[in-house]
């Protein structure tokens, strides 16, 4: 799998960098997104548990336009 770079956070510093990527799966649309860690206690409550194969991580608004511009782009 590759990963396609969409979109750095304009407003991020260098090591500080929320980012989206698309994926060139065959099987289905994926995106991973680069992030915060979520530790908020709070957060974690509403969220519940999560597999120890999976992670949370916070990403600011602005990074998920560059998802909505691709998939504008696109016409999907």
């Amino acid at each position: 799998m590759r990963a396609l770079f969409l979109g750095k956070d304009p407003n991020s510093q260098v090591d500080n960098s929320p980012t989206l990527y698309a994926t060139d799966r065959t099987d289905r649309v994926t995106y991973i997104a680069q992030g915060w860690k979520v530790t908020d206690a709070q957060a974690l409550a509403d969220i519940g548990p999560v597999p120890d194969h999976e992670g949370l991580i916070e990403i600011p608004e602005d990074v998920l336009r560059f998802y909505a511009r691709r998939y504008l782009e696109e016409g999907r």
